[in-house]
């Protein structure tokens, strides 16, 4: 008779129950089309009730460990072909998990305090999404996301930058990386793809994974050139004409025009409009975008809730032009949104209940404050002889120019080994001698003012 020990365990006995008797299955113990005891015997001699061995006997059961004969009883499964792991054993593979180097000072993340997140309002959005909206939440997403979201997106696009948006054309992914991939399949891997040089080199892995071999476009003073993009051969362009990254540059208007006159020229140009951080603009209000100034239905827009929010939520968004759009519908609406449907409802609540708003004009003094605090505090140091701040009022970060003869790969090195992360424009440049050098990133998102100074004087001796 089988005889197990109840009265150490923690667990749930029927699962502790359906866990001995499984081992004693895998181990040998009980063989091959043996009978278990009937489950008002097996009850009465563990001293628990026969529900208990029910349970763990349906268990057992549903998992092929057991199988029942009617008005017979439970036999052991033939279990020869299930391979078997020792009960002690670990298994370990080499697999290599890069390892995230730890800085006492990064001013080259993007990371948004904890304390600036509505996490109250959010808490109570969510909390009421989910008594009041069961049915939807259980529906799945079409592709392009929830209707209440594209509509409470399209009409802070409307107040915010100016844009005359159908809800229709609104694209609502899992980050930009998603979008994009979405876009290859739309425009389609044979075309010739620009990025700004320098840019955003991420984008050089991202479309490389989709089959795409970027080519480079350079920049002025303005932004992207006519000529640069033209003799690169490109026939899409990829650029931040609001605030460029990471040289901070925003594209005047004469500039957008010449881009825009630029990609009306052909009827396989198009212009893709990155706007990932037009909220923070410090002085006066957010220059318009190309989209509101395209009659041609040339310029796809893109932002994201990452830097407004969080870069942990993941929502991102892009605006087709009306074609596209049809396009979209017609050959990809197979597919469902990869925002899950808590965020969407959530979302689309924050933003047209008036809390997004409120929260951007909270977050722009609050950036507004730390940038004006940064330069002080930079002014104070023994840091400011030997630095230039190049700054155009916008975005969470500013430009440096180092007084110095060390090169850029130099002096990152010096400042890693201090414990400091800083980027260097030529960083993110297709060809570094091309770009000048000494300039470099500071971040003030989410920067300790606090422990600015000793990085500043740790700075400073690098130099």
């Amino acid at each position: 008779m089988l005889t197990y020990n109840f009265e150490n365990t923690t667990e749930v006995l029927y699962k502790h129950l359906y866990k001995c008797i499984k081992n004693d299955i895998v181990s040998g113990i009980l063989k091959p089309g043996e009978k278990l005891p009937s489950k008002r015997t097996f009850a009465k001699n563990n001293g628990v009730s026969t529900i208990t061995i029910q349970n763990a006997y349906d268990q057992l059961v549903s998992e092929g460990y057991i199988y029942a004969i009617e008005k017979k009883g439970y036999y052991v499964c033939e279990l020869s072909r299930m391979a078997t792991v020792p009960k002690e054993s670990n298994i370990v593979y080499d697999i290599k998990i890069p390892k995230k180097q730890h800085y006492e000072f990064d001013f080259s993340g993007n990371r948004i305090s904890p304390d600036n997140f509505p996490f109250s309002i959010w808490a109570k959005l969510s909390r009421d999404i989910i008594s009041n909206r069961k049915a939807d939440l259980m529906e799945i997403s079409p592709a392009a996301g929830i209707n209440e979201l594209r509509v409470a997106i399209a009409e802070h696009l409307k107040s915010f930058r100016g844009m005359l948006v159908d809800p229709n054309q609104i694209v609502v992914g899992a980050g930009t990386e998603y979008l994009y991939g979405i876009l290859v399949q739309l425009i389609g891997k044979d075309r010739i793809y620009a990025i700004e040089n320098p840019g955003y080199m991420k984008l050089t892995h991202i479309y490389g994974q989709y089959g795409v071999e970027p080519v480079y476009a350079n920049i002025d003073s303005n932004g992207l050139t006519v000529d640069g993009i033209a003799n690169s051969g490109a026939e899409i362009a990829h650029i931040c004409p609001n605030h460029h990254f990471p040289t901070g540059i925003t594209m005047p208007a004469s500039r957008r025009y010449e881009i825009l006159s630029w990609a009306n020229e052909n009827g396989n140009r198009y212009i893709i409009e990155d706007d990932y951080d037009s909220e923070f603009r410090h002085n006066g209000k957010p220059i318009p975008t190309l989209f509101s100034i395209d009659m041609c239905e040339k310029v796809i827009y893109m932002n994201t809730f990452s830097k407004s929010l969080t870069p942990t939520i993941r929502v991102s968004y892009m605006v087709l032009p009306a074609h596209l759009a049809n396009k979209m519908y017609d050959k990809l609406s197979f597919l469902s949104c990869t925002v899950s449907n808590f965020e969407q409802y959530t979302l689309a609540e924050f933003i047209s209940q008036g809390y997004f708003e409120k929260h951007i004009n909270r977050m722009r003094l609050y950036y507004q404050r730390q940038h004006n605090k940064v330069k002080e505090v930079l002014s104070k140091s023994k840091l400011d002889d030997k630095c230039e701040i190049i700054d155009n009022d916008s975005g969470l970060h500013f430009i440096i120019k180092f007084k110095t003869d060390l090169s850029d790969e130099a002096l990152e090195k010096a400042l890693q080994n201090r414990g400091i992360r800083m980027k260097a424009l030529s960083d993110y440049g297709r060809n570094k001698d091309n770009i000048e050098q000494h300039l470099f990133i500071l971040n003030y998102s989410n920067i300790n003012i606090e422990f600015l100074k000793n990085a500043f004087d740790e700075i400073c001796e690098c130099l």
